[in-house]
């Protein structure tokens, strides 16, 4: 039995109207009708937003401080006071930050306004004084971030009485004259957002360094910023906190170049089996001190790659 053998064979203009009909199903347009692609703008939540509001960042010369200053204008703050605790610091660092906001950008300087101030947090004082700057120069004040603190690693019984008290000064009054300023210049223009730099530390204890001093400062910012929120919930400033894990800063690199087992040791630690790196704190602290967590108030938010949880 042999297969039989069909040829079709196109009627005129049949060729014509097959092409007709594809071309008008297709789903590629002809390329030399094509229209040249058009990119979409990305959609952002608004509330995400800092354009237009006035910030303030302590310790915001250096470390997390900084990437802090980084974020928010990143996210379109363009009024800023930078405090720390030399004046010519504080100076550079906005210069800087103003410098590198116009590097591949349409930005100028003449758009930012961010002023570098000297202030020592552990003093009332120095704090009140900042502060007053701040409202001469900018008129109001929105967000403020209290990221000055330090830590040291002696064990109880080898930790010196002067230097336990400079940390209480510098991590827990220094919170708090930061806090109590922000508040009292916030509920006059009806409300604002404070956020307080804890630390995973007000959770858990580190090992395998001795920080008992630290660890209870970082836990006295957390029940601060709890008790602070209830006072002041009702007069529209919100205070929350921001605790991070082992974050890879300039200050840790240096001193883990000298010491990997205990880096290795950090890493084994953390879940997520890395430590931090500063900029992986934006997102969390532009959320707390933006429009966007409106309704939280005295809550920690841990970025530590769950350091916390086991």
């Amino acid at each position: 039995m042999f297969a039989r053998s069909v040829t079709i064979v196109a009627r005129p203009g049949a060729r014509a109207a097959s092409n007709a009909l594809r071309a008008r199903f297709s789903t590629q347009p002809a390329l030399h009708n094509a229209a040249p692609a058009k990119t979409k703008t990305p959609r952002v939540l608004p509330d995400f937003s800092m354009d237009g509001k006035v910030c303030l960042i302590t310790g915001g010369a250096r470390g997390l401080g900084n990437e802090f200053c980084r974020a928010f204008v990143n996210s379109g703050c363009t009024n800023m006071a930078i405090l720390d605790l030399k004046q010519t610091e504080a100076e550079d660092a906005a210069r800087e930050l103003v410098a590198t906001a116009c590097l591949n950008s349409d930005s100028k300087p003449e758009d930012f306004k961010i002023i570098g101030l000297e202030c020592d947090v552990s003093s009332e004082r120095s704090v009140i004084k900042a502060f007053n700057e701040t409202m001469d120069t900018f008129g109001r004040l929105d967000s403020v971030v209290a990221s000055a603190g330090i830590v040291e690693n002696y064990s109880a019984f080898d930790y010196p009485f002067d230097r336990i008290k400079r940390l209480y000064d510098i991590n827990v009054h220094g919170a708090f004259f930061t806090a109590r300023e922000a508040a009292r210049n916030m509920i006059p223009q009806g409300g604002g957002a404070i956020v307080l730099v804890a630390s995973m530390s007000a959770n858990i204890v580190n090992i395998p360094q001795p920080q008992t001093p630290y660890n209870a400062s970082k836990a006295a910012v957390k029940h601060m910023a709890a008790s602070l929120g209830v006072e002041w919930a009702k007069k529209g400033v919100r205070v929350n906190v921001l605790s991070p894990g082992y974050m890879l800063t300039k200050l840790t690199r240096t001193i883990l170049e000298h010491d990997r087992e205990l880096k290795k040791t950090w890493e084994s630690l953390t879940p997520m089996g890395r430590m931090g790196e500063p900029n992986d704190l934006a997102g969390a602290v532009v959320f707390l001190a933006s429009d966007a967590s409106r309704f939280m108030t005295g809550t920690e938010i841990r970025v530590d790659g769950g350091y916390c949880i086991i």
